[in-house]
């Protein structure tokens, strides 16, 4: 019988300074949960001074993941009805030193014969730190220092539990780690550092497979919100952990989330009152205080938007996204009101009485980005749909980029093509659709980047001579559509259909001053691409010009 390790009402517990995130677990084995809080209340902190006991640098809310871990094994079966821990847990709270007690709290419970713990660092000076906490706690323990009973070898960052010959390895991530190996348990740390390397999801997977041979199992994720976007696996196991806690689906993972209610975390005011910070920070008081952070947050604010953004992903643990940024476009945090789940292609064409089409790509490393835009029949409402492709070349150019890109193309938002130019021939086949319907008024695109686009576009007689393709000016030139896309989020009267590519290029753009206006940007790393917002603001600046249906259009040339 599987356990329910949902905690729908996690909203009022962390609002509650005496209630748990751990959910109720009524079938836990209460001594065995004990013994091994025992254990780990008697390590010590190796790094501090007076090497306090874990007893008084934990706080509870850690001893409840111990617990639930340590007392959730079946005592006929022996398997372990809490096989995955998500903790996600802002910076300075203890995480990779309680993750390192935990990991020897497991070793030292063990009784099988030779079994193999791993914890697994993002990077080598975690490693360093992860190794020297548990080896530090060993020998800061007159029982466990004797070498009867534990062995360390410094050299490649192991510990040998002799009664049992169990180890436990503290090893950076690399694919390699995983080959042949069967664990009886793993604690993997900063999983969204972790999962920017390309064969992250297949290496986690076969972690899993490793432990599945292990009636007890288990694995842990250590991890605070990523510095950008939430992408590939750990976009994936954080999903999986709040539809988990929310009720939404059954599973063995039990997930601890430290991250602000939802009418927090969307308003900027809310989030970043000091007032609330004591929610996220759960070891408050022993590692860090409130006040400590409040004036590492001034300081991150006072440095610039980038740090700040990264500072709030760290340290409260706020999702990167379209609410953050401090000089983006006003339309981002207004970008869920236009939300229209379903709203597609076909429906656009369908509902709308005259449709204008923008196109914007930049060079090889960029994304090519296609939008349709229909004005509703009755309504007049604004009906927004983009795609976007991408070359291999694109792909292969920003390592980083890949797990975000891997997510849009499996939502259906980014096509990789096979080789240019498939990607204008796909491009044409949108606008080909457009043009059938019918509806089609004009397409537009930055002028010094279609020259490719205009010819494949001659061939299904979409051409400047005909008034249909035109060239719409670029940065200021813009400014007109970017307010009045605003004004219609605000107002209700632009619909899109709430797709993860567009939230995110959304959330991506950065507004500029100029002396003449305002332009949109992307910040100047090159990780957040907003060619596809590009193109919308391309099609809503035709749409703008009201343009007739096509059947009583007069043709005009539009002229950069």
């Amino acid at each position: 019988m599987s356990w329910s390790l949902a905690c729908p009402d996690w909203q009022n517990r962390i609002r509650s300074e005496t209630r748990s995130l751990v959910p109720d677990l009524p079938l836990l084995d209460h001594a065995a949960a004990k013994r091994a809080v025992t254990i780990f209340d008697k390590l010590r902190l190796p790094d501090v001074a007076g090497q306090p006991p874990m007893a008084q640098a934990a706080g509870e809310w850690f001893r409840d993941i111990v617990r639930a871990l340590h007392g959730s094994i079946d005592k006929e079966t022996g398997h372990r009805m809490v096989r995955e821990i998500f903790l996600l847990v802002p910076k300075k709270n203890s995480k990779t030193t309680n993750g390192a007690a935990l990991m020897l709290t497991s070793l030292l419970l063990n009784k099988v014969p030779n079994a193999e713990f791993l914890l697994i660092a993002p990077t080598q000076p975690i490693t360093r730190i992860a190794f020297d906490q548990a080896a530090g706690m060993i020998e800061a323990d007159d029982l466990l220092r004797d070498p009867k009973r534990t062995h360390i070898q410094y050299h490649n960052n192991t510990i040998t539990y002799l009664p049992t010959g169990a180890t436990l390895q503290v090893k950076s991530f690399d694919p390699k780690i995983v080959t042949g190996v069967k664990p009886a348990g793993v604690l993997v740390d900063e999983l969204h550092v972790v999962s920017e390397t390309t064969s992250a999801d297949r290496v986690i997977g076969q972690l899993r497979g490793g432990i599945i041979s292990q009636p007890a199992g288990f694995l842990v994720f250590i991890t605070t919100q990523s510095e950008r976007p939430p992408a590939g696996v750990f976009k994936a196991e954080l999903d999986k952990a709040r539809d988990i806690r929310d009720g939404k689906r059954q599973g063995a993972m039990l997930p601890v989330l430290y991250e602000f209610p939802p009418d927090i975390s969307k308003d900027e005011e809310s989030w970043s009152d000091t007032k609330n910070w004591w929610m996220v920070t759960p070891n408050r008081g022993r590692s860090i205080t409130v006040d400590r952070l409040a004036e590492e947050f001034q300081t991150a604010k006072d440095t610039g938007e980038a740090e700040f953004r990264r500072w709030a992903s760290q340290h409260l643990n706020i999702e990167v996204g379209t609410a953050l940024r401090l000089d983006g476009w006003a339309g981002a945090s207004l970008w869920s009101r236009g939300a229209e789940k379903g709203l597609t292609l076909k429906e656009v064409l369908d509902r709308s009485e005259v449709i204008t089409v923008g196109v914007d790509g930049g060079g090889l490393y960029d994304l090519l980005g296609v939008s349709v835009l229909g004005r509703e029949k009755g309504t007049n409402r604004w009906l927004s749909w983009s795609h976007a492709f991408i070359s291999p070349e694109g792909w292969d150019r920003r390592k980083a980029n890949q797990a975000v890109y891997s997510d849009f193309e499996k939502q259906g938002d980014l096509t990789l093509v096979d080789k240019l130019p498939d990607d204008v021939a796909a491009v044409v086949d949108i606008v080909k659709q457009c043009l059938d319907s019918k509806k089609l008024a004009k397409v537009g695109a930055d002028a010094s980047g279609i020259g490719s686009i205009v010819d494949a576009l001659a061939e299904i007689d979409v051409t400047q001579e005909n008034g249909i393709l035109g060239a719409v000016k670029q940065g200021v030139g813009l400014m007109g559509a970017i307010k009045t896309v605003e004004r219609k989020l605000a107002d209700g009267s632009f619909r899109h259909g709430d797709r993860p590519l567009m939230a995110w290029c959304a959330g991506n753009a950065i507004l500029q001053a100029t002396g003449t206006g305002i332009r949109i940007a992307r910040d100047a790393s090159g990780y957040g691409k907003i060619d596809p917002l590009i193109a919308m603001f391309c099609a809503a600046e035709l749409m703008a010009m009201n343009p007739e249906p096509p059947k009583e259009r007069k043709y005009q040339l539009l002229f950069a």
